[in-house]
């Protein structure tokens, strides 16, 4: 049996009863309380900017790990035919719920609970004009498959957007252990919590005295998101992996993809890639 078939073959459920998964939906529920019409217009400029596009109107788009749905609001707000999957139960919930807010019985946003490594799910799914899969791939246990399954989900001339979490080498060894520690519940999620969300809370300090600026209050410049929210997916985030740009250009490349737009970075944070597909 393949690591793919494997994984298919559990729930969202038994993986985090065995501590090998963390419940994203749980904290998008928790964002979703702190939406605001100003974070969903920064998360539709930022998926504006990155396709190099004024809109999606006549464009099919499809979500890959949804969340909080956020994504495929600014992509549906952008006037795209929306389908949104997750793997997490919740998360669906969460994409649902944002739906039945702001475009409620659309048939042009579709939403269903799905895993990026279920090859016959994907194979039924059809291919899409931009294939997005935001900070999602890695978490999926195990990547490389996921990563080789969106191939075939984007239309020729169609748009791959990812964001995948950077290589840091023993720097990222530690974190996962942090993570896996997380998702085992209890002390060790309490433990976790005390040391780090101070230690988090001190570094933007820092960094807003010396910038001269609340890095709290324009966090949200980042695709919308709340920080609060992004430090317990960070803490939580498992399972966890990590590609370096070279590894993620090069598997593109020879699968018939041309990089247009990268951002880097040269922290623990998302490396973010739009290939073309030739």
């Amino acid at each position: 049996m393949t690591h793919v078939a494997q994984q298919t073959m559990s729930t969202f459920e038994t993986d985090v009863d065995a501590g090998t998964r963390f419940k994203f939906g749980e904290n998008g529920h928790a964002f979703l309380r702190v939406l605001t019409p100003e974070r969903i217009r920064i998360a539709e400029t930022s998926l504006r900017e990155m396709l190099g596009v004024e809109h999606l109107r006549g464009r099919t788009f499809l979500d890959v790990g949804s969340g909080s749905g956020l994504s495929s609001l600014a992509a549906r707000n952008l006037g795209a035919t929306v389908y949104s999957f997750d793997f997490d139960p919740s998360s669906v919930a969460c994409t649902r719920e944002l739906r039945r807010r702001y475009h409620p019985d659309d048939a042009s946003w579709q939403i269903r609970e799905g895993s990026a490594l279920d090859t016959a799910l994907l194979a039924s799914l059809g291919q899409y004009d931009v294939v997005y899969s935001w900070g999602v791939l890695h978490h999926t246990g195990y990547m490389w498959d996921a990563l080789h399954n969106m191939v075939g989900l984007v239309k020729p001339g169609g748009i791959l957007f990812l964001a995948l979490y950077n290589d840091q080498g023993r720097t990222s060894r530690h974190w996962r252990a942090v993570k896996r520690w997380y998702c085992a519940g209890g002390v060790e999620r309490a433990v976790v919590l005390t040391l780090f969300l101070p230690y988090f809370c001190a570094r933007v300090v820092l960094d807003s005295v010396l910038a001269r600026e609340n890095l709290f209050a324009t966090y949200q410049k980042h695709r919308g998101m709340s920080i609060m929210h992004d430090w317990i997916d960070w803490l939580g985030g498992y399972p966890f992996e990590v590609a370096r740009v070279d590894d993620i250009f090069h598997f593109y490349q020879r699968k018939g993809f041309t990089l247009t737009t990268l951002r880097t970075t040269s922290d623990l944070g998302n490396n973010q890639f739009v290939l073309v597909k030739r």
